[in-house]
């Protein structure tokens, strides 16, 4: 199974408009974050987790010409605002399958009402399939088992996912020890750390530390960073050997 980090970024992406912070103005390619998202690949499986403002610009980085789902962590903008870009996927395939939250499914509907619409449809207008993901539930895609991970992000409800041995899970603040059990035994876990200062609604870098620590996954990639968090290779260099922060356009392998 191979992950593709489409973006790593957190709400505004890195650089910021306007910014004059070092890391915003840092020739550092990895330390150019767009919005997080990523693409995970298994033969004829191909599934993206978040659709972002900055999705059809990944999507043509990163070449993907199939996509059989797309799963949604929550409502956040920056985690779905790219949902009209799935136009050219629908063109070729039809209706694309999304999974989310009830919740997040209803809020998806008022905001792109014109995809969900089942009557006077606009032609040019993509269609999908609503799926609800519910807590505790596993669900199928192709000969995949998807299990969700339900956290907090502050006082929001959000799900990571687990698929085979690689977990991701982005703007957790608080898990319940009956879905970390959910996580235990990965080789691969990627979670937020939005910067080293405490957050109300992230992980600070030394909670996303303390929670690898407890999962003890094999390996651990950090995303959702925002430029707070420092430059990519000043931070890497203080990670335990198996942490790493991903970086847009990172792909790696899972046997």
């Amino acid at each position: 199974m191979k992950v593709y980090f489409l973006g790593t970024g957190t709400s505004q992406g890195i650089p910021v408009i306007g910014s004059n912070h070092s890391v915003c103005l840092s020739t550092d390619l990895k330390d150019k974050r767009l919005r997080v998202s990523v693409w995970i690949q298994d033969k004829d499986f191909s599934v993206v987790i978040d659709c972002g403002p900055d999705f059809r610009q990944q999507m043509l980085t990163s070449k993907c010409t199939q996509l059989d789902a797309i799963l949604f962590t929550h409502e956040h903008a920056d985690h779905t605002s790219g949902l009209d870009d799935i136009r050219p996927f629908f063109f070729r395939q039809g209706n694309i399958p999304v999974f989310a939250h009830q919740r997040v499914l209803k809020n998806l509907e008022k905001r792109f009402d014109y995809i969900f619409l089942d009557e006077n449809k606009y032609p040019g207008a993509p269609s999908v399939l609503k799926n609800e993901v519910v807590v505790n539930q596993n669900f199928q895609i192709k000969e995949k088992t998807i299990i969700p991970i339900n956290a907090m992000h502050g006082s929001l409800q959000v799900f990571g996912y687990r698929i085979d041995d690689f977990a991701y899970l982005t703007d957790v603040k608080t898990i319940e020890e009956s879905e970390i059990e959910k996580i235990k035994g990965v080789k691969v876990l990627v979670i937020n750390a939005l910067r080293e200062e405490e957050h109300n609604t992230h992980f600070s870098l030394k909670e996303a530390l303390d929670f690898i620590h407890l999962v003890q996954p094999k390996t651990a990639y950090l995303t959702h960073i925002s430029h707070l968090l420092g430059f990519h290779e000043e931070v890497q260099q203080k990670l335990p050997e198996n942490v790493y922060l991903a970086y847009d356009n990172l792909e790696i392998k899972i046997q």
